[in-house]
């Protein structure tokens, strides 16, 4: 067996159901310390944070990543148990095999050799991890974020170990992801008997012919970065329950992914005129989970480049699809920010699985960069 593919089943039979890290952060600490790295933990309400650090001076390269997972879901729905690891098939089989307990492994088994290989190396090594990515995300990578800013810490560069291949290892590189905005919106009308429309006032019918605009508008074409901003409602309720009766509210949940055509403000700005000019009674309630990011350019990617074409023969593609990550509070920082891990084929889904040969590989093209950038 393999160091990373060994870690790896370690860190799966940890039942880390977000935001539990059942051990993970323990046995990946015993694993830097040895190695000369300062591990500090960072917990916040129930959530478990790793800081850790080799090296005094010069740039930084950190790992950052989640040892959390999604819940398995119906147990009996899995061909095998979801903590209980198990290679079939030339796959590595359990809950978080690629999202991303695969990554962690190779992240640290890349650093061991590495170290091993440079022990006198240039500049500093870093790890970002966290219990809480997969959930709310308010404990976790944000904390560590305070962290450096109150300590006045530097990182240079960052790999985020999500899943981002697509149809073999180091296909697809995340150099960016678009913002994610969400409105809870609250129209008020007059509740009633629906025999009696003129001693009401129906709100689902008032917000239609907006929501309509909404839906249908064109927010920006994009830009050779990002695909077009899209607005999406993803849950409305209205109504008592009875079929008589005139709903008095209507609540619409919405969500836009945005590019970087588009600000925070303005999006908030253009949705409350539009709204306005509807003449609705409303109430609407922003939060935003993370604004766009991007890293066009520079030296991380180009040693990603550099690497997986001389380790895989693979020239990725630079995209910004998906959903958000933790990349989202680390960017801010002034840090170049990828994300490079195995395929996403499973990731959430029952019978997750990672391709065995592909963890060492992972671990190769992390201890290769590492080289690049932090080579003696």
């Amino acid at each position: 067996m393999n160091p990373t593919l060994e870690l790896t089943r370690d860190l799966i039979a940890c039942a880390s159901v977000t935001p539990a890290d059942a051990g993970c952060l323990d046995m990946i600490s015993a694993r830097l310390a040895p190695l000369g790295f300062e591990c500090v933990r960072l917990p916040a309400n129930g959530v478990d944070n790793l800081w850790a650090l080799r090296g005094g001076h010069g740039p930084c390269l950190a790992f950052a990543g989640h040892t959390d997972v999604v819940p398995p879901g119906p147990l009996d729905a899995w061909t095998r148990p979801p903590f209980e690891p198990r290679v079939v098939d030339g796959k590595l089989w359990g809950r978080g095999a690629a999202d991303m307990k695969g990554s962690l492994a190779a992240m640290v088994v890349a650093v061991e050799r590495f170290v091993t290989a440079h022990p006198s190396h240039n500049g500093r090594i870093a790890f970002m991890l966290t219990s809480d990515e997969e959930g709310p995300a308010t404990d976790g990578t944000v904390r560590i974020v305070e962290h450096l800013r109150e300590h006045a810490i530097k990182v240079d560069w960052c790999i985020v170990g999500e899943p981002s291949s697509d149809q073999r290892l180091g296909d697809t590189v995340r150099v960016g992801r678009r913002g994610s905005l969400n409105g809870r919106l609250t129209v008020r009308g007059v509740q009633g008997h629906v025999a009696y429309p003129d001693r009401a006032d129906n709100p689902f019918h008032r917000a239609l012919p907006a929501l309509t605009e909404l839906v249908a508008r064109r927010w920006d074409a994009g830009n050779a970065f990002y695909p077009p901003t899209s607005f999406q409602i993803s849950n409305v309720h209205t109504g008592t329950g009875a079929e008589n009766v005139i709903p008095g509210t209507l609540e619409v949940l919405f969500n836009f992914r945005y590019c970087t055509e588009q600000t925070e403000a303005g999006l908030k700005a253009a949705v409350h005129t539009l709204l306005d000019s509807h003449g609705l009674d409303y109430e609407l309630k922003w939060q935003l989970s993370g604004a766009p990011f991007l890293t066009a350019g520079g030296k991380l990617v180009e040693a990603v480049q550099k690497v997986l074409a001389a380790e895989l023969d693979v020239r990725p593609e630079l995209s910004t699809g998906g959903g958000t990550s933790d990349g989202r509070f680390i960017a801010p920082l002034g840090v170049e920010v990828v994300e490079l891990g195995p395929l996403n084929a499973s990731i959430h889904k029952i019978d997750e699985w990672v391709n065995v040969d592909e963890l060492d590989e992972l671990a190769r093209v992390y201890q290769g960069i590492l080289t690049e950038l932090l080579g003696a």
